[in-house]
């Protein structure tokens, strides 16, 4: 995403502002409203020209109190139109930009979900949120605000430029000779704007990416004592997009300047013309006036547009990053026509002649010609080095890949013939690394089922020996565990995990050293509840300590990929290998 070409042709650009069309199409009677009350209020600014006219023709002219009283009544009038259309006007669009813009946010985010785990493997989660964040600020910007003023910045120029025409040809065809003098330099310049502006968002997006992720590695950060080397990483980022800002500021503000000074220079010229017709009796006083208040609000839009103009590039570039995000699929989807998995489920595991490779690593096979059947109710421990394969085997049976070739099943049903959400319903799993949310401690564990009652959270706190701490704090099962789980402990946090996998309650059970992070006491007492949890269930275990699977049904030795033994934990040490080699290392020490 952010190798986005950073000067894309203008029309390309704008084009990305069709992104918003589906947004505004359910708020038709906003949108309306919008443009009526643009349109009224456009109207009643265009008129008080004429009203000035003829207030200086007829009312100034003839002396007549009366008729100076009721041409200022109504220009008065026409005021108070301009006033309420205009008010109208903000409150239609603020609320259609608020609202479109909620939408979208919800539209993007709900699409990030849905992505696949390769998809976030090359891509910074900090440029995720800088989307989210200051991209949809921008569009909010724009669609509130900055869009409304460029469409009746354009009425207005269009409406003054036939104003002009029938107030006074000869003073319009002046005018319209200099114009391509006044826009083109403003063109021109205005290519560069651009260009800085797409320039400065990234810089904004790479910032927003280093401190996202420094801040989730703050422990590891403070550990090392590198918050001085965090801080100038984040300094130096900043450094670079105030510099993209600092040079866009300057262009948009050298930009103003040409443009005040070349409209203004213009209407100078024009009105001198004009006032050299009104001293020879060629034109009236009051038309010249009305020529005057003409060209300065057809000017002031001019301006009024060129200087929102940019933000409006800004925001079509913020749109298309945001089309290019939401128009990216995820390679790992359900069928049209997904198979319907048996009820219950048996839970029978078949990988057959697997090949895979990371999308990253495409040269680097993780599993190569993989075959294991795992029983009904089978509980198989996963052994060997680190990079053997054995979180591969966990990925793919949670679909978060698509093995290259080979065939991957759960009771007889492919995988990719399945619904992704009712596979994965189908697991419960503890990963090594537990994933603890910002929210109270029952919200946590009910992460596994969402309708679950406080009583089946409470047992399955208790199955998992989390009860006892949860209780001891300040709110129980109410308390706030903090960001990523700060406030508990490693132990702590895997039980909290335990026991969300034990609420989920589903047929097969994958278990990543499910028991790496308690002492020695919790661990025999978190065994015993994993043992009742396992029975009559599927389930697989990734074990880095080898006296966590001595109960195991059978236990796999994977290495480079490939399965080298398969046995229970005697007949392993009979054999000898790879599997009685750890076993020397791990219990010897």
């Amino acid at each position: 995403m952010s190798d986005i070409d950073s000067d894309p042709r203008p029309a390309r650009r704008l084009s990305s502002l069709g992104l918003l069309l589906p947004f505004l199409t359910p708020y038709r009677k906003l949108v309306a409203g919008w443009l009526g009350f643009l349109v009224v209020s456009s109207a009643a600014t265009l008129v008080l020209p004429l009203a000035v006219r003829y207030m200086i023709d007829h009312g100034f002219a003839q002396s007549d109190a009366g008729t100076i009283n009721r041409y200022f009544l109504a220009l008065f009038g026409v005021a108070v139109v301009l006033a309420l259309a205009t008010a109208l006007r903000f409150f239609f669009v603020t609320l259609l930009g608020e609202k479109v813009v909620a939408d979208l946010r919800q539209r993007l985010y709900s699409h990030l979900l849905e992505l696949d785990i390769g998809f976030y493997e090359s891509t910074r989660v900090g440029e995720l949120t800088s989307r989210l964040g200051s991209d949809t600020e921008l569009v909010q910007t724009v669609v509130g605000s900055s869009l409304s003023i460029a469409l009746r910045s354009v009425v207005m120029v269009i409406g003054g430029a036939a104003a002009l025409v029938l107030t006074s040809p000869h003073l319009a065809a002046m005018t319209a000779l200099v114009i391509p003098l006044v826009i083109l330099p403003i063109v021109l310049f205005g290519r560069r704007v651009r260009g800085l502006s797409k320039q400065n968002q990234d810089r904004i997006a790479d910032a927003s990416a280093v401190a996202n992720e420094t801040l989730n590695a703050m422990h590891a950060v403070q550990a090392y004592a590198r918050e001085s080397v965090e801080a100038a990483r984040y300094n130096t980022a900043i450094a670079r997009a105030l510099a993209t800002a600092r040079a866009r500021i300057g262009a948009r503000a050298w930009l103003t300047a040409m443009v005040i000074l070349l409209i203004f220079g213009a209407i100078t010229l024009v009105l001198w013309l004009g006032a050299k017709s009104v001293i020879a009796g060629d034109l009236q006083s009051g038309v010249l006036s009305q020529f005057v208040l003409y060209a300065v609000i057809s000017a002031s839009s001019v301006g009024a547009l060129t200087e929102v103009w940019g933000e409006v590039q800004r925001a079509a570039g913020a749109l298309e990053r945001i089309g290019e995000l939401l128009g990216v699929k995820s390679s790992i989807a359900s069928p049209a026509q997904p198979v319907i998995l048996a009820t219950p489920l048996r839970g029978e595991i078949r990988f057959e002649h697997v090949e895979f490779a990371y999308p990253a690593r495409p040269e680097l096979p993780a599993l190569h010609d993989f075959n294991l059947t795992i029983q009904p109710g089978e509980t198989v421990a996963l052994v060997g080095p680190s990079g053997a394969g054995k979180s591969t085997v966990f990925s793919l049976l949670l679909r978060f890949y698509d093995a290259q070739s080979g065939n991957l099943s759960i009771d007889g049903a492919e995988l990719r013939t399945l619904d992704l959400h009712e596979l994965r319903r189908s697991i419960a799993m503890v990963p090594q690394d537990t994933v603890i949310f910002g929210a109270s401690a029952a919200d946590n564990i009910r992460f596994g089922r969402v309708d679950a009652s406080d009583e089946q959270v409470i047992a399955a706190a208790r199955a998992a020996e989390a009860h006892e701490f949860i209780s001891a704090q300040p709110e129980g099962y109410a308390t706030y565990l903090g960001e990523r789980g700060v406030r508990l402990s490693g132990g702590q946090q895997q039980r909290i995990a335990i026991a969300r996998a034990i609420l989920k309650d589903s047929p097969i059970l994958l278990l990543d050293e499910a028991t790496s992070a308690l002492d020695a006491q919790s661990e025999a007492a978190i065994q015993s509840a994993l043992e009742r949890l396992m029975h009559g269930r599927t389930t697989v275990v990734i074990a880095h300590r080898l006296a966590t699977v001595l109960k195991a049904d059978r236990i796999v030795v994977l290495d480079h990929g490939r399965i080298v033994a398969s046995g229970t934990h005697a007949e392993l040490l009979r054999e000898g290998g790879l599997y009685a080699e750890l076993a020397r290392l791990q219990f010897a020490a």
